[in-house]
């Protein structure tokens, strides 16, 4: 069993290791995944949750706070509701509560995350300016598609075999057209790059 301590914030962890033991439930680490932070299963009626093991500290407690609190919703509710439905959004929310104080997390975390619970989404990466302000305390900095300039050629890190050109902010995600077959595609702006220059006019 890993200490959870050593990858959440001071002064949080008394609290988290109560909600753990209340819900009995398995707290493992995960290595990085490319389509998730963190899930929560169930299997044979026994609970468990996974993380990823590079997330900042930050990261980890808002991404455990989330797992949770679907935790807690199974516990009342099993299968009978939305995963990130009202329930899980209560729920969320007012686990979260407990940390959105200056004891806790910085100032521009607090900002963004005060906002974030207003209407929690299903995931922390889906709202922008709070992945970018969590973002801002990784320990490796990589380059992500919102910084370089537009019509700037590049490849992301999950795929680095094919060149796109980004293009203009279509709402929320980049439209981008890939080198060789022209095809569009929507890429979040947090994206990370792994290869970038100004396409030539």
């Amino acid at each position: 069993m890993f200490n959870i301590c050593s990858f959440l914030p001071k002064k949080t962890c008394q609290l988290i290791n109560r909600w753990i033991f209340d819900l009995n439930v398995d707290i493992k680490l995960s290595k990085p995944r490319k389509t998730k932070f963190g899930d929560f299963k169930v299997i044979n009626n026994k609970l468990y949750i996974s993380i990823n093991n590079n997330l900042n500290r930050y990261s980890f407690l808002i991404t455990l706070v989330h797992e949770l609190a679907h935790a807690f919703v199974y516990r009342k509710h099993q299968n009978n509701v939305k995963p990130h439905g009202n329930e899980w959004k209560k729920t969320f929310k007012f686990m979260m509560l407990n940390f959105l104080t200056p004891n806790h997390l910085p100032n521009d975390i607090l900002n963004c995350l005060s906002k974030h619970l207003i209407n929690p989404a299903y995931s922390s990466f889906s709202d922008i300016e709070l992945a970018k302000v969590l973002r801002n305390y990784n320990n490796k900095k990589t380059l992500i598609l919102d910084e370089i300039e537009e019509r700037s050629i590049f490849k992301t890190l999950a795929n680095e075999s094919k060149s796109y050109i980004k293009g203009k902010k279509r709402r929320k995600y980049y439209e981008c057209i890939e080198e060789k077959s022209y095809t569009k595609y929507l890429f979040h702006p947090l994206t990370e790059v792994t290869f970038a220059k100004k396409q030539s006019v």
